[in-house]
């Protein structure tokens, strides 16, 4: 077994804050309009000029997202376009604060191929991580970071910038083509349901259409998943589209929660590099939305990092946390992990990307280091022997650990072996962090031979690990082999 990382280190940066709207209650935000109104022009230049000087190092675009939070109050402005330019950014400054991203922790690591490896040397790859950041508040957002697994198996990140930016919405442009009429067919429900759907809706429709078309929140909902009920609960926002310039880098681009499903954080995404039959490349990561009260298993969409859909996964089959999806097709089907129990590793099978039901039990405890529960750690990892599958497991004193398991290739049902001592376990210099005793992944790599480990220790920082294939296999095989 492992006792300590290779050395690559993400540590939390509390220097990297986004710019939010701080929108307080109607009352106190017109009392608020009312005192910068009362100000001269000159009075109104020379603070704006000292904000400016005080917080353009932090951010690239600080009068456009002044101008965004401004519109959230326009409706309390007396003829707002009467108002000079510079009155109308110290109002928008007025209702902005600044949030911390990574205040408390940066971990939840995954780790993908760059869609763009252009340039990159023989043996080596360009990689996208995805991060959990946590910040005040403990509300989680979604982090990247690029860099390169070097051909002398050095692991290089590019340097992230100090900024931070957050995506223009584009609702209107997107088409959805789940939470339709033949969905509802499928949970069994018969009745009106469908009705309360856009014409057509068996085809393709934006949120707004959805806008005063779902069945009323106050009617019984039995008849639908639980996923599904949280959606229609929530109205269309849970499904939305995001937008980052392209020119940005991909450390400043931050999915930070939109939807009210998930205004207490985007937890523990997964992203997995998809290939289609027809070798068309998209990337899909499986993240838990969480209100404060509910939890709602999404699925973000991606070819390029720069553009995301959102959409809500749906089907008896969606429940709990940790849905990570099968890197391609599985016999003409989609597969996906999930642990619906709260106790055991399940796989599922669907035609449908964003429907899931039938979870069959998969892995359950074994070891003692896994007594409590197990789950996935990230989408399988196909090798010539079989897919490869991180798992943790928590045991006593709700300590974490990373295992294996090796599915059979053809037929993932069967599971070929797995390890009995765990990969990776928190280290005696490991036990205090943010919540101790933990060592967790949301998903690796292969490259080379050689398999490309992120993890987080103490819900904190974020770490890398390699381990050498052959023998990985070998241990899975023949389980008196040590790792």
């Amino acid at each position: 077994m492992i006792n300590k990382a290779d050395g690559v280190f993400l540590r939390p940066n509390a220097g990297r804050v986004l710019l939010r709207p701080f929108i307080p209650d109607p009352m106190h935000a017109s009392r608020i309009i009312e005192r910068a109104l009362a100000f001269s022009e000159a009075e109104v230049a020379k603070e704006l000029q000292a904000i400016r000087m005080e917080f353009n190092p932090r951010h690239r675009r600080l009068d456009q997202a002044w101008a965004q939070h401004l519109e959230r109050v326009a409706s309390y402005l007396p003829k707002p376009q009467a108002l000079s330019a510079e009155r109308r950014a110290l109002i928008g400054a007025l209702f902005t604060g600044e949030y911390t991203l990574e205040s408390t922790a940066l971990f939840s690591p995954s780790i993908v191929a760059h869609p763009d490896q252009d340039g990159v040397a023989e043996h080596e790859l360009r990689f996208i991580l995805s991060l959990r950041a946590i910040g005040e508040g403990h509300i989680s957002s979604i982090e990247f970071r690029s860099g390169t697994i070097c051909a002398d198996r050095s692991i290089l990140f590019d340097q992230a910038t100090p900024f931070v930016s957050s995506p223009q919405l584009n609702a209107d442009a997107t088409s959805w083509d789940r939470i339709t009429g033949s969905e509802l067919k499928k949970t069994g429900h018969t009745g009106d349901g469908e009705n309360c759907f856009p014409s057509g809706s068996d085809g393709a429709f934006t949120p707004h259409e959805l806008d005063g078309k779902l069945p009323d929140p106050a009617r019984p909902l039995e008849f639908m998943p639980g996923a599904l009920q949280l959606t229609v609960q929530s109205g269309p926002s849970s499904l939305y589209e995001v937008q980052f310039e392209p020119s940005e880098p991909l450390s400043e681009r931050v999915l930070f929660p939109h939807s009210e499903t998930e205004t207490n954080g985007m937890e523990d995404v997964r992203f997995v590099r998809f290939v289609e039959n027809d070798q068309v490349v998209t990337y899909y990561g499986t993240y838990t939305a969480y209100n404060g009260r509910a939890i709602l298993p999404q699925l973000i969409e991606t070819t390029d990092f720069c553009r995301f859909r959102i959409q809500t996964l749906s089907g008896p089959g969606i429940y709990n946390k940790g849905m990570a999806l099968f890197p391609r097709r599985v016999e003409g089907r989609y597969a996906m992990l999930s642990r619906q129990d709260n106790e055991n590793i399940f796989l599922m099978f669907s035609d449908d990307l964003h429907f899931w039901s039938d979870p069959e039990v998969l892995i359950r405890p074994e070891q003692p280091w896994e007594m409590v529960k197990v789950g996935n750690c990230g989408s399988p990892l196909e090798t010539e022997a079989g897919w490869l599958v991180l798992t943790h497991g928590v045991g006593p004193l709700r300590k974490y650990c990373l295992g294996l398991a090796l599915l059979d290739l053809q037929n993932p049902r069967q599971v070929l072996g797995r390890l009995k001592q765990p990969l990776l376990e928190p280290q005696e210099n490991d036990w205090q962090g943010y919540v101790p005793n933990v060592v967790y992944s949301c998903g690796g790599l292969i490259h080379e031979g050689r398999l490309v480990l992120p993890y987080g220790t103490n819900d904190s920082e974020t770490r890398i690990v390699t381990f050498e294939l052959d023998t990985l296999l070998k241990a899975l095989l023949e389980p008196a082999v040590p790792v």
